[in-house]
Parts: structure tokens; sequence; C-alpha cells
């Protein structure tokens, strides 16, 4: 319902008499914006806690050892931090005798997937909002040609009103709510893609590490 307040200061109404104006569709479109928020707040603290635990002076450090030949020393610096770069290299290492490339593939999959997690789910609120808000259109659409119906226009004049006043309503709070979700969608989806330049950087450098370090040895 808060996101109905620069519409309710726009049409001169509290936001409660807005939600009742605009029918019973205002109750979907309400369970919309709320589980819309509640993504949006659940990913930003996700990245925040990601944020914090980033430790890049300890990638740097395992990339070291393994130019120098001591993997077991890069694994053993970087499992116990909470860098999802340095976790992904701790397990690409950790099975690189299996198969290095597979073994980072899993592992930067798995790290994405923690990422990505929620997403669809505002997604699918910022596609489904302007749909709900169309339906309100139409229903209350429909209450007005009703209305007319009855031929009597100036004894359903409140109804006409009503019916239009519904549609309006609905209509813009369904793109209300796809507008003011757009930009965290965007937002998080820029993260993914920071997240995921990273470990594709991160894997670049530890393949050419090894071949450094092997051409060193040969």
């Amino acid at each position: 319902m808060y996101l109905n307040l620069p519409i309710a200061f726009v049409m001169g109404q509290t936001p409660m008499e807005l939600f009742v104006h605009g029918g019973w569709i205002m109750w979907p479109i309400l369970l919309v914006s709320f589980v819309a928020v509640t993504a949006v707040v659940e990913r930003s603290l996700f990245l925040i806690t990601e944020s914090v635990r980033r430790q890049p002076m300890v990638v740097e450090q395992m990339l070291e050892k393994v130019e120098k030949g001591d993997a077991a020393g890069a694994i053993t610096l970087g499992t116990p931090s909470k860098d999802y770069v340095a976790r992904v290299l701790v397990y690409a290492l950790t099975n690189k005798d299996h198969s290095l490339t597979n073994a980072f593939t899993r592992a930067a999959n798995q790290e994405l997937n923690r990422f990505q997690r929620g997403i669809a789910v505002l997604d699918t609120c910022i596609t489904i909002s302007p749909l709900l808000g169309l339906l309100g259109t139409v229903l209350g659409m429909m209450n007005t040609f009703g209305a007319l119906g009855d031929g009597d226009i100036a004894a359903n004049a409140g109804k006409i009103t009503g019916g239009v006043g519904e549609a309006l309503i609905a209509t813009a709070c369904g793109l209300l709510v796809a507008i003011v979700g757009l930009l965290p969608y965007n937002i998080l989806n820029s993260r993914v893609e920071e997240a995921r330049h990273n470990i594709t950087d991160a894997a670049n450098a530890l393949e050419l590490t090894i071949k450094k370090e092997e051409a060193g040895r040969a």
C-alpha cells in the first residue's frame, strides 16, 4: 500500500481510500508488491554480506602460491576464507588432478546460483503486476458498461465514475509496482554479472598461473 502514496497524493485520496476504490484486484497487487519488496530486501542483504566477505588479497596470495608450485598451500590459505572467489579456487585446486576446468565450472555455477536466487521472483513480480493492473482495468470498465446498460445514466452516475476510477487506480498501481521494482532488478542483475566477471577473471588468472608454473619447472 505504501507504493500507492504518490497516486493517492495525485488523486487527493488516502492510501486506504485508494486501496478500497481500486476493487478486489488491489489485494493481489498488494501481495505482489510485498513479495517484490521482500525479494529486494533479501537480495540486498545477501549482496552486502558477500561484499563484506570479499578478500581479494587472499585470492592474490593463493595465485602467488600456485605460481610457486605450492597448490596445497594455496588450498590451506583459501579454505577458511568466505570470499566466493576463494571458495571457487579452493574447489578447483582440490580437484585439478582430475579436471581443473570441470571443477572450476561446477564451483562457479554453484556460486552464481547463490547470486541469482530470488531474482526470478522479482522478475515475475515486475511482469505480473501490470497484467493485474490491466485485469483491474477490464473489470472496472465492465462495471462501467454494466451501469450504462441500465439506461438511467444520471441515476447510475456513481457506478459509472466508480468503475472508471477502479480501472484507473488498478492500472496505475500495477504499473507503479513494476516501475519501482525495475531499478533494483537491474541493479541485482548487474551484481550477478560483476560476480560472474570476478569468477571468470580468477579462472583465467589461475590457468595462466598454472601454465607459468609448469613452464618454470620445464
